[in-house]
């Protein structure tokens, strides 16, 4: 999903509306201070202490090691993830973390998540939405029609250094990634109450999803693929969990629903995967939701008719009951490719399956296919393609863990929930937050404190977990239907 530069610019003035916030609030007001001594620094930041400041008044939490891991995660993967407005992103930014220095779409989400629930950081967030939709409209401008909508995998500063330095963006990245904007944004309102970020954002997102359905659904059945406008069959992958084994495959071929010619190339991939479905599905129960919520009925009956096709054709074509999950299918004949990843379960999340079909998903997941020491591995340890260290070929992620386990919890599953969500804590709070992690022996892979990988802290929050408890002292409203 990311492209890796080396580049790491200081922080110090999207930090500052962080520390003013503390000050404001009287809960440290030494914060303020520490970045006015350090006016021309390259890394100027909050002190473990200061954010411990910040965040007392807004957690619960009894357990020490948990409470740290807290401090971790808000000082490494949130706050420490904040850069100031750089060309041509014209507002505060997210970067994950590592070499990956852009603005990515999927990882955004889980961060935003986390810094909403602080005060006085409405602004902030909408102008790192305000990014996406400012990408959009150069995007529209110069392509044709067909290609207006997309949000692009990542935004990066004009002057990044190396060849990934923003610049390319009209021909690279040309694909874009996991579609979560909606979601995202709704998690945010739901801690904020922010209705001004939902009036600038509904559009755009309406954009974006319209063109997901149009660009990857080519089959127009409601099932979604990946694709990307150079043609470049790994670039394709990048869309989804880069490297997962049902895509190994994947043929770029030309839209079947598109006029042949120069605007039809071979940009599209000839695979519907299940997670990419799933998170698209899940986004237009977001957007229908929030579109309600500003009045849009319209809006709101729009996104719920595309998720109800687009659920209905999953159990149709995807759900396989011998494997216990979806699987991903080859557009042309619909047959299913026979090796199920993680994102088979993602489904879940998106309440696509039936009662018992979500049954039987939990009760594979208990399997010894599945139930790794850590789990959930990337693929299953049967598959001939599994090592436990792979780059989604066998490694554990935080954030599908939270989604899977979040959508078990969902269909009442909670022990099975539980049982994800309590090992992925109890081994954060072992080895530490990391981009990834070994399946069997649960050793740190990756970028240390990886924004994303905070959804561990999420999985707490949730109340997924049953050995751990934290707890979030300002009002969180949860979905409905």
């Amino acid at each position: 999903m990311r492209t890796l530069t080396t580049f790491n610019p200081g922080r110090r003035n999207a930090l500052s509306g962080i520390a003013g916030t503390v000050a404001s609030a009287a809960m440290l007001p030494s914060a303020m201070a520490f970045l006015q001594k350090t006016p021309h620094a390259d890394e100027a930041s909050l002190s473990r202490e200061q954010v411990a400041a910040l965040l007392k008044p807004l957690f619960s939490c009894e357990d020490p090691a948990i409470w740290q891991l807290l401090i971790d995660a808000y000082s490494d993967c949130v706050l420490g993830k904040i850069r100031p407005p750089d060309p041509p992103l014209a507002f505060s930014w997210i970067v994950p973390g590592g070499g990956y220095y852009a603005q990515w779409l999927w990882d955004t989400m889980f961060v935003l998540d986390l810094l909403s629930i602080l005060p006085g950081q409405q602004e902030m967030i909408r102008g790192v939405f305000q990014n996406y939709w400012d990408f959009q409209q150069r995007w529209n401008a110069a392509k044709p029609e067909f290609m207006h909508g997309m949000v692009a995998n990542f935004m990066a500063p004009f002057d990044t250094p190396g060849s990934r330095d923003g610049k390319t963006w009209r021909t690279f990245p040309a694909y874009s990634q996991a579609p979560l904007l909606a979601w995202g944004m709704e998690r945010v309102f739901q801690r904020n109450g922010d209705k001004e970020l939902l009036r600038a954002g509904l559009g755009p997102l309406e954009s974006f999803h319209e063109w997901y359905w149009r660009e990857r659904d080519v089959m127009n059945l409601g099932l979604v693929g990946v694709g990307a406008y150079s043609g470049v069959t790994q670039e394709a992958r990048y869309e989804t969990y880069d490297r997962e084994v049902d895509l190994d495959g994947l043929k770029m071929i030309a839209h079947p629903g598109h006029p042949s010619g120069k605007d039809n190339g071979e940009w599209y991939g000839d695979i519907a995967i299940p997670a990419n479905t799933a998170y698209l599905l899940l986004s237009e129960q977001s957007l229908s939701r929030m579109a309600m919520t500003v009045g849009d009925r319209a809006m709101a009956g729009r996104r719920r008719a595309r998720y109800d096709h687009g659920a209905s054709a999953m159990r149709k074509h995807m759900w396989d009951q011998h494997s216990g999950c979806f699987q991903a299918v080859r557009t042309g004949n619909m047959d299913k490719i026979q090796n199920p990843t993680v994102g088979s379960f993602v489904p879940l999340m998106a309440n696509v399956p039936t009662k018992a079909q979500a049954a039987r998903m939990a009760a594979v997941l208990a399997t010894p296919a599945w139930a790794t020491s850590l789990p959930i591995p990337t693929v299953a340890q049967t598959d001939k393609q599994f090592k436990s260290d792979e780059f989604w070929r066998g490694d554990v992620w935080p954030v599908p863990n939270y989604q899977v386990s979040s959508g078990l919890a969902a269909y009442g599953l909670h022990a099975a929930a539980a049982h994800i969500a309590d090992r992925t804590v109890a081994n954060a709070l072992k080895i530490g937050i990391s981009e990834r992690y070994d399946s069997l022996s649960g050793a740190p892979l990756g970028v240390k404190g990886l924004g994303m990988s905070a959804s561990t802290i999420t999985l707490m929050l949730d109340g997924l977990t049953s050995r751990y408890e934290l707890r979030n002292l300002r009002p969180f409203k949860p979905a409905t239907s």
